[in-house]
């Protein structure tokens, strides 16, 4: 499986309290995102609102995303990173697999 992530701007969703971005799977788009909670509480988000959440994700971009890539790798599919994601055990300490902030990377 081949995944690469876009380096398009996250995108608010405000009813859902969530930043939506893209993964490619073997060259295909794949919608994920990651909730507010989870850039409140992992990546210092100091508040629900857009600019804050925005700022969150680019500061823990890399990390995101690698947890990202581990999820897709498990389910196949789209994900929504909670909080809880984070914290498992084995995604808490992972190493950067992203390789970069390219194009894509």
């Amino acid at each position: 499986m081949n995944i690469h992530y876009r380096n398009d701007p996250p995108q608010f969703d405000g009813a859902n309290l969530q930043m939506h971005f893209v993964a490619e799977v073997d060259g295909e788009p794949l919608d994920c995102a990651i909730t507010a909670e989870a850039l409140e509480d992992h990546f210092g988000a100091p508040s629900a609102l857009e600019g804050p959440l925005r700022e969150a994700f680019e500061r823990g971009q890399k990390r995101i995303h690698t947890v990202c890539t581990r999820a897709i790798e498990q389910s196949g599919g789209a994900v929504v990173l909670h909080s809880g994601r984070f914290r498992a055990p084995d995604l808490a300490d992972l190493p950067d697999v992203t390789g970069g902030n390219d194009a894509l990377h």
